[in-house]
């Protein structure tokens, strides 16, 4: 293992999109909450049939962007660590 290459990682900024995505979870959960609480007060549950939904929906799609783009930068950086033995091999099984 390259101990280098491990140790840069350790003093790495904080990326952009792990700030889109902790956004985005604060956003649902704060729409959640909202939403709860309104429903809880009105006694009305139709909010529900608008506001989780879209929420829901730009969540989904940020985590699925959010996780795809890391699974690309961890095997570009396991290939700069083992080299591309061990990335075919993962992606055979």
């Amino acid at each position: 293992m390259n101990k280098e290459l491990y140790d840069k990682s350790k003093d790495k900024k904080f990326e952009f999109s792990k700030i889109i995505f902790l956004i985005l979870c604060g956003i649902t959960l704060a729409v959640v909450i909202f939403s709860m609480l309104l429903m809880w007060k009105t006694g009305n549950v139709s909010p529900l049939t608008y506001l989780i939904p879209s929420v829901f929906t730009a969540f989904t799609t940020g985590t699925g962007f959010y996780f795809d783009k890391s699974k690309k930068e961890n095997m570009i950086k396991l290939r700069e660590i083992y080299g591309n033995d061990l990335i075919d091999k993962i992606k055979e099984d």
